[in-house]
């Protein structure tokens, strides 16, 4: 199917991560420009770089407004201009804490790397929108920010408003400056990436799957390909302000382990 990304210049932040690269590799199969964005893991980015023949990469820690504003300097450098910005970037911490025992640093953090790096994201990228008059961005939030998530009520919180007020907020905002621009976006659930890995064991899946259809866990890929359709004028064009869940038909979380 005809997706009309051909040509279209792409930052995908995140994307030495499993989804992130996923949504590379995808964009770039539709015949897209890629920046490729990273913070900790250059080796992974440089390698899927070469992977798909010696696209960009620039490094920016996204809780750093100079830095953001950088990676999208770079963009407009090295591609010519940005027309899709997919917001993947994030951090899960692994340790499960209950609120009352969380520190405030761990609950600043947490917010910094997922709320606040995706407004600082989302402000640099729509920047851009106003500036050429169209574009369409894709948050990746979570189902943590559908259901919660006991032990990571930081990450929950975080993901909510990223894909709740956020998301409708700019999804009316973006229309003043662009008015067929687009704010969409996806909420994986349990997928297996680096950050999960390790924690989807088949007895782990069973566990987790209690409350889904379909009993597994989604591949990056899976997240991936619905980006690429949020992101396609083509295949999206009258679809803004929308929340896709990947998530197998999740109803919600597990209280209890038996």
């Amino acid at each position: 199917m005809e997706t009309g990304l051909a040509g279209k210049r792409v930052v995908v932040t995140g994307a030495s991560g499993g989804i992130g690269s996923a949504c590379a590799r995808a964009f770039v199969a539709e015949g897209a420009r890629v920046l490729i964005h990273f913070h900790r893991g250059e080796e992974r980015a440089r390698a899927l770089a070469t992977e798909l023949g010696g696209a960009p990469t620039a490094r920016a820690d996204l809780t750093v407004e100079a830095e953001v504003d950088a990676l999208f300097a770079t963009a407009r450098a090295t591609l010519g201009g940005v027309d899709v910005c997919a917001a993947v970037a994030g951090v899960w911490p692994q340790e499960d804490l209950p609120l009352w025992e969380m520190p405030l640093a761990r609950w600043e953090e947490t917010l910094r790397q997922n709320l606040t790096a995706t407004f600082l994201t989302a402000r640099a990228f729509l920047r851009e929108v106003a500036a050429q008059g169209h574009g369409s961005l894709v948050l990746v939030g979570s189902t943590a920010g559908r259901f919660g998530e006991a032990g990571h009520a930081d990450y929950a919180a975080a993901k909510s408003a990223l894909q709740q007020g956020l998301l409708l907020s700019l999804k009316n905002e973006v229309v003043r400056a662009a008015p067929s621009a687009r704010v969409n976006a996806v909420a994986p659930g349990w997928t297996e990436t680096p950050m999960t890995r390790g924690m989807v064991d088949p007895a782990a899946v069973r566990h987790v799957s209690r409350t889904m259809a379909l009993r597994k866990v989604a591949r990056p890929e899976d997240v991936a390909a619905h980006v690429v359709v949020l992101a396609s004028d083509t295949l999206s064009g009258h679809v803004t302000g929308q929340l896709v869940t990947v998530a197998g038909g999740m109803e919600g979380r597990t209280v209890h382990p038996d």
